[in-house]
Parts: structure tokens; C-alpha cells; sequence
């Protein structure tokens, strides 16, 4: 069974750090193209990093550059969205995203790119 399950959300403070983790199974994630996007409340889901299935070539918001970084750990077959110096405008629900030998448009991602989903985890930043 595919899957991908995200962990490591929960509440921090203005300015404070977390990292999201997201587990694959039933593929391998090492031939994909990996990516993070968000959805806030009242708001359109949205691109926040990515890394092409080649690791050749990247892209993240504007937003998230100089703070967020987005990694994975074939051996251990997970993905990461570090992030850093959160602001309460960082409180979104979290999604990872996986699309096999995918790409990352240098225009920005769309949910239309990925194929496989995780259920998402909720960060929230307190003032």
C-alpha cells in the first residue's frame, strides 16, 4: 500500500523552529520528486518547496526561501521540511507530496504535479 504519513507538527512560538518529517511506504521515494505545500484556513492550498526525483533541481516560495529547507533520507525513505524563524503566517496544515521521476517548475509547483499524498499535520505559531 503507498502512503506517505507526515509527523511533527504541533504549536511553537513566534520565531521558534520545527521540522516535519513524512514517512513513504509501499514506494520508494529516492525516484521521486518530493514536495511540501500548506493550506491555512480560508485559503487556497499552496507550494512551499520541492526537489526534483534527480535532486538537479529545486525550488521554494518566496516565503519559505532563507527559511524553510527541504530534504529527504533515502535510506530511511523520508522526507523533511525544516523551518525556521516561524511566523503566525506559517500556521497552515502541512502536506507532503511525492510524483515518481517527477520535476519542480521553476514557475512553482501545483498539487496537479504530485501524485502521492500524505493526510497532513497542523502547525500552528503563537504570537
Amino acid at each position: 500500500q503507498v502512503q506517505l504519513v507526515e509527523s511533527g507538527g504541533g504549536l511553537v512560538q513566534f520565531g521558534g523552529s520545527l521540522t516535519l518529517s513524512c514517512a513513504a511506504s509501499g514506494f520508494s521515494l529516492d525516484q521521486h520528486a518530493i514536495a511540501w505545500f500548506r493550506q491555512a484556513p480560508g485559503k487556497e492550498r499552496e507550494g512551499v518547496a520541492c526537489i526534483s526525483s534527480s535532486g538537479a533541481s529545486s525550488w521554494s516560495a518566496a516565503f519559505a526561501k532563507g527559511r524553510f529547507t527541504i530534504s529527504r533520507a533515502n535510506n530511511k525513505n523520508t522526507m523533511y521540511l525544516q523551518m525556521s524563524s516561524l511566523d503566525t503566517d506559517d500556521t497552515a496544515a502541512y502536506y507532503c507530496a511525492a510524483e515518481y521521476l517527477g520535476g519542480c517548475r521553476h514557475r512553482g509547483i501545483t498539487e496537479t504535479d504530485f501524485d502521492y499524498w500524505g493526510q497532513g499535520t497542523q502547525v500552528t505559531v503563537s504570537s
